[in-house]
């Protein structure tokens, strides 16, 4: 084990749990994880999955995640593969083909593909060594992020006997661990939990009415490295533009942005060259960055699980850190809000129902099995409906097993060569133009005869002295020759369809279920609430709650409460 450690990851030593995790793993047991943000949750299935012969398959929920994971391992020297609803068959096809016969070591895939004919067919046949469920409490439903295509990962195990599982999370609450480990199938039930407890996190609430003037006195007073979460996309660049006005260096993140906007700005972050992220919760999932010195909520989260698991991303190197929390009574009524948003009247989620099918052009009868495009925006235009109620009727019904809606995703452009290598010369020798474009694809991709193969425009163009309009009208050109396969880049989610359109009499929507989901999301916005009023130790409050035992925990004596600033 820490042979591998040091080869890989350059450390002489474990932190705490990740020996005993990777050890009753080796030894065949079903193990649930749950360590804190920056806790080290991927090497305690790394390890082990290196160490054995065959391929891990990690079911982790957001592409964002997966491409981040493969690549870290893939810089590490490690074989590593994705699998994800932006990719086409073809793609998706080859892919489970290098699995079987390439030596993988990880296959990284999302819920929704665990139900494919094609990965059923195909997975039979691996070597596989492990079963990997990232973020395991969306298996739950009483987890603060249900996935219903989690559900299909116990199937695995009919498919796969004998083969153990290893799930991790970084927050849970006793009643999830245990819905985990049963949705799970475990053979025996073993979990372990390192403790809510940072002890190098100092936690600081602060009421306040002047929002900006409090983010900017705490970005001067804490030096280093910062994330500030803001709850929607045009929140990260108005925060971002007043810092930046200050004086503070500062960027915004959200996922409104391509992915290659994303992964400059992350970098900027990872390398120092921006102090400040300001960002919606899609920034920081398997980001590695241990030296942040300080968290800030410019609004209230929605569950103490997520403010747990942001506030935690700061000092992840074990130095000194704070987590800040900016609130006054506006912050209440919009979470107020954002409940009633969250779950709508089940006659609205029946209409929208309705209107989805209608949208797409299906009567009723139809629509079985298949997958659109869909553009929230363009729905709710049309139809004249709040968005956020519109978007939960739809999460809503995915719960209930009508459909699936992928999270966005920004897929590349794809080109492949349509013809052989001696009809594309004669097609060159009769344009020059067209001849030195030909050459300079082919020197910057390989592989082009035999797979669609991810292109960036902008890169051909400063590769070949040319402009991003002139290589895409050259793509454009050979696509309609057909001689080039071309796929424009697209930005969108996909919503797959499982069953054909119900007429409103034959519409199931179980309310029992839903008032019990409402009555938990209620009761975690109570928390949440809680958590700002309170007179205990935040550290004591956190512990409580993830633990279910009252005053168990000793006082930090580091928050506000504590120290009473």
């Amino acid at each position: 084990m820490k042979e591998i450690l040091k080869k890989f990851w350059g450390y002489d030593s474990f932190r705490p749990l990740q020996e005993d995790i990777i050890s009753s793993s080796l030894d065949g047991k079903d193990v649930l994880a749950i360590l804190p943000t920056g806790g080290g949750k991927s090497i305690c299935f790394q390890i082990p999955a290196l160490m054995r012969e065959g391929t891990a398959i990690v079911v982790s929920p957001l592409i964002s995640l997966i491409n981040d994971q493969v690549n870290n391992l893939k810089k590490r020297g490690i074989k590593a593969i994705a699998i994800h609803s932006g990719m086409t068959s073809r793609e998706i096809d080859i892919a489970l083909d290098n699995v079987c016969y390439g030596d993988y070591k990880f296959l990284y895939l999302s819920p929704e593909r665990l139900k494919t004919d094609l990965f059923i067919s195909r997975v039979q046949k691996m070597n596989v060594s492990y079963i990997v469920v990232d973020e395991a409490h969306c298996i739950s439903q009483w987890g603060y992020d249900f996935r219903p295509d989690y559900l299909r990962i116990s199937d695995l195990r009919t498919y796969l006997p004998g083969v153990s599982v290893i799930a991790l999370t970084a927050t849970a609450t006793v009643p999830v661990a245990q819905d985990i480990m049963q949705k799970l199938d475990f053979r025996e039930p073993l979990c372990f939990c390192s403790g809510f407890l940072r002890p190098n996190l100092s936690y600081i609430v602060r009421r306040c009415e002047d929002k900006y003037g409090k983010l900017l006195k705490v970005c001067s007073k804490y030096p280093g490295t910062g994330i500030v979460y803001v709850r929607d996309r045009k929140g990260t660049r108005l925060v971002s533009d007043f810092l930046n006005t200050n004086k503070i260096s500062a960027d915004f993140y959200n996922a409104g942005l391509s992915a290659q906007e994303r992964s400059v700005k992350q970098r900027k972050w990872l390398d120092g060259q921006t102090r400040i992220i300001v960002a919606t919760n899609a920034f920081g999932m398997g980001i590695d960055k241990s030296d942040v010195r300080f968290v800030c909520h410019f609004d209230i989260p929605e569950s103490v699980e997520s403010y747990y698991q942001e506030a935690g991303r700061a000092g992840r190197d074990g130095k000194e850190s704070k987590a800040i929390l900016l609130w006054n009574a506006t912050d209440i009524k919009k979470l107020e809000s954002v409940f009633r948003s969250e779950f709508p009247s089940l006659e609205f989620i029946a209409d929208i129902y309705q209107k989805i099918f209608q949208f797409l052009g299906l009567a009723y009868g139809q629509g079985g099995g298949m997958t659109f495009k869909f553009n929230l925006m363009d729905f709710v235009v049309r139809y004249r409906v709040n968005a956020s109620m519109a978007h939960s009727a739809i999460r809503h019904l995915e719960k209930f097993g009508y459909w699936s809606l992928s999270d966005e995703f920004d897929n590349p452009t794809r080109i492949m060569f349509q013809v052989y290598r001696d009809e594309l010369y004669n097609i060159q020798l009769k344009n020059e133009q067209i001849d030195r474009f030909v050459k300079g694809i082919m020197r910057l991709y390989p592989g082009l005869f035999s797979m669609l193969v991810p292109v960036d425009e902008e890169y051909i163009a400063r590769m070949t002295m040319s402009t991003t309009e002139s290589v895409k009208a050259n793509l454009l050109y050979l696509s309609r020759m057909r001689v080039l396969k071309y796929i424009p880049r697209v930005r969108s989610p996909l919503l797959t369809i499982f069953n054909e359109r119900l007429t409103p009499d034959n519409l199931y929507l179980p309310s029992k279920e839903y008032e019990a989901r409402k009555l938990v999301y209620r009761g975690r916005i109570d928390a949440m609430i809680g958590y700002l009023k309170t007179d205990k130790c935040r550290s004591q409050y956190l512990s409580s709650y993830f633990s279910g035992i009252s005053d168990d925990t000793p006082v930090c004596g580091k928050c506000d409460i504590c120290r009473g600033i």
